[in-house]
């Protein structure tokens, strides 16, 4: 065997030994996610209130509201926040393919005309040449041999960018559905707020007239007249407050459907004077399912593989660069191009190294510290759902509690208001231990009101950090 032949022997050999450098990705055992009590029940969940059952994936249908699925429906289709994402996405999917496409051959095409003087001397000529019409035309295929797994790496970076770009359209989708809600749960609590402080006045107007009479009679004192009319200013001046919130849920819920605050929205959402109720216990799952479900978990876990994936684009640039091409044409005068005599033609590896120093290596490492923050965020945004759903199993369980004590201590104001009236009436009690009553009763009425709206945000923020409301991906979370 010749030198010559055994140098590309041992060339040959050196090559197909190159394999894909950088790390294979799998989710690391040290993560949070990889714990056994990130997997497990949660500690909140009493069977009353919620349940251990498999959450819901639309869980808006909870309600039974035909008009709040019908606002739902509307902010899938038109919110603003949900296009964006959707174009982010189509973006992330192009530049997929486009890297995806470096793996491939790529063919160029070309073809010139000049009238030009070629240097004599660079013929070794020493009279200088005639001026003349040259052309050139020809096909360049390239082919870039992955020997170290740099293309491949960056199709794995690619790849799991789009998932993760994906992963925040989904999050996108539950904020927007989650935010809808709560915008009509909110024109519901308004409307209702205002209609309990309606009546309320209504009654402190009706006690304004009963002590004008009475004091026409001499049973009472202008100053209890004035007493009395205060108390129903005092109640009225509460109406404009539920008024505003009103205006402000509903401008809110405008925009997630893609409206200006001007143009119509349904007219039975507007009117909604009760919060919906659930029959039903909340179905809340376990710790694995959530991690699983929640976007957020989702898109930090395909960032981790994403930083993973650079390390091994970082490695290969440590290592040589072989494109294989070839390429024919004509080359010459202008008016012989096409004989024999102009054709060229090329066939041959290309091999670039840039011989591999302290920047190359700080590329590696830069990777390497770009992954171990991935993971650290990572882990902190599986602690942080796990935090969101135990607080929301709280708060949801106590502001229930708070509500069933006011909704007593309300019933409760509202018997003492009646005695007292029939008691200052028949001129057995003062009228300040009566007017005292009604103001308990009415700050008991609002009480139950604003606790009422309060557990119906409860419910919406628990239904958020459970995570539903997206269709989950084909592939789920796991570990390799």
């Amino acid at each position: 065997m010749s030198r010559r032949r055994s140098a590309a022997w041992l060339v040959l050999t050196a090559l197909a030994g190159c394999t894909t450098v950088g790390p294979d990705y799998h989710l690391p055992q040290q993560a949070a996610l990889q714990r056994g009590s990130a997997q497990a029940g949660f500690a909140n969940v009493d069977g009353k209130l919620t349940s251990a059952q498999p959450a819901a994936s639309r869980w808006w249908q909870l309600y039974h509201d035909p008009v709040l699925e019908q606002l739902v429906e509307q902010a899938e289709a038109a919110n603003t926040d949900l296009r964006a994402a959707t174009a982010n996405l189509q973006k992330a999917m192009a530049v997929a393919r486009e890297v995806n496409a470096e793996a491939g051959p790529h063919a160029s095409v070309s073809a010139s005309a000049e009238r030009s003087r070629i240097s004599g001397q660079s013929m070794l000529l020493e009279q200088p040449l005639p001026v003349t019409n040259l052309g050139d035309e020809g096909i360049r295929v390239a082919y870039q041999l992955d020997l170290f797994g740099k293309l491949r790496r960056g199709e794995e970076a690619a790849a799991a960018n789009t998932e993760a770009v994906a992963a925040a359209r989904d999050l996108a989708h539950i904020t927007v559905t989650a935010e809808t809600v709560r915008s009509y749960l909110q024109i519901c609590s308004a409307n209702h707020g205002y209609q309990v402080l309606q009546q309320q006045y209504g009654l402190q107007q009706k006690q304004v007239e009963l002590t004008q009479r009475l004091a026409r009679a001499g049973r009472l004192t202008a100053t209890d007249v004035l007493r009395a009319k205060a108390q129903a200013d005092s109640v009225q001046a509460g109406l404009p407050v539920y008024q505003a919130q009103r205006d402000a849920a509903r401008y809110r819920l405008a925009m997630l459907l893609g409206k200006t605050p001007g143009e119509a929205l349904p007219a039975a959402a507007l009117a909604c004077a009760q919060e919906p109720q659930l029959t039903q216990p909340i179905p809340v799952g376990d710790g694995r399912a959530l991690l699983a479900r929640r976007p957020d978990v989702k898109q930090a876990e395909r960032r981790l593989a994403q930083s993973s994936a650079m390390i091994g684009v970082a490695t290969a640039e440590l290592y040589p660069s072989i494109t294989l091409g070839a390429s024919a044409g004509f080359t010459g005068v202008l008016e012989d191009l096409g004989k024999r005599s102009t054709q060229r033609f090329g066939l041959g590896p290309l091999i670039s190294w840039s011989i591999p120093d302290s920047g190359s290596r700080a590329r590696v490492a830069a990777a390497q510290a770009d992954s171990a923050t991935a993971l650290a965020h990572f882990d902190g945004v599986v602690l942080n759902a796990l935090r969101e759903v135990e607080t929301s199993l709280s708060l949801y369980g106590k502001d229930l509690q708070r509500l069933t004590l006011l909704r007593s201590a309300r019933d409760s104001a509202r018997d003492a208001a009646a005695q007292n009236r029939r008691l200052y009436q028949a001129g057995r009690a003062p009228y300040l231990s009566s007017l005292d009553a009604d103001r308990s009763m009415v700050s008991s009425e609002l009480a139950v009101a604003s606790a009422e709206s309060q557990l119906a945000q409860d419910q919406v923020n628990l239904f958020l950090a459970l995570g539903g409301g997206w269709e989950v991906l084909s592939r789920p979370l796991s570990a390799k």
